[in-house]
């Protein structure tokens, strides 16, 4: 074989391998790249839904704990507002890291609603406020509660069910905390008040309810 025939022959070689090469990389990165994708999309709506929707609770949560402790006048609020601030603190964190794990990017701010929850409470202080605050905390909780048990009942992904599972018993401890310093706020201030969402308090509602009225639901 001449040498020209030989050079040749060569280049066709590896012209040939290097076409086998580009043709094999894309269908091995493209299974890879697949499964990454796939990874940031498994979860159903209702799971990131409910990731979301958590994710801005407990945003709020903090930052109403903060409020409280500037603003609240009595201790035991001021106490509950510091829970929040630390339980819902932690919550985020995890949150947070489940959610980066599932390919699902959280608000990093607290929804409108909440931005005008926190402003009302924020144009309040003292006794006035420990009333509208702890009223509040019952109406969300009792949300949050509903929210994580269907969660925990329904999700489809396990490990966004875990977690809601998981989170549950703290979030009825909160409840139950809430409704027992509730009522001390608001026969501090006596009469009938309104919590920061405009709606008549828990113990209003109550006494409406046992004089035969209709009662309206607290959850907001």
């Amino acid at each position: 074989m001449s040498m020209d025939i030989t050079l040749n022959f060569t280049k066709i070689l590896e012209q040939a391998g290097l076409c086998v090469v580009l043709v094999v990389a894309p269908a091995i990165a493209g299974p890879q790249s697949s499964v990454q994708s796939e990874s940031a999309s498994t979860l159903s709506a209702g799971d990131r839904k409910f990731l979301n929707e958590a994710a801005d609770g407990s945003m709020a949560e903090v930052e109403l704990g903060k409020l409280a402790l500037q603003k609240a006048a009595d201790a035991g609020v001021k106490k509950f507002g510091q829970r929040m601030l630390d339980d819902h603190s932690k919550a985020n964190d995890e949150l947070r890291q489940l959610a980066a794990g599932k390919g699902v990017d959280l608000p990093q701010a607290p929804s409108a609603k909440n931005r005008d929850l926190k402003r009302r409470l924020a144009s309040l202080r003292g006794t006035a406020f420990d009333k509208a605050y702890m009223s509040d905390m019952v109406a969300d909780h009792k949300e949050d509660v509903a929210a994580f048990q269907r969660e925990s009942n329904w999700g489809r992904d396990p490990q966004v069910k875990s977690f809601a599972t998981q989170t549950l018993p703290t979030l009825r401890d909160h409840l139950k905390h809430a409704q027992e310093i509730s009522p001390k706020t608001t026969s501090a201030l006596g009469g009938t008040v309104q919590n920061a969402s405009g709606k008549p308090s828990p113990s209003k509602l109550a006494s409406t309810k046992s004089s035969g009225g209709k009662t309206g639901s607290l959850l907001r």
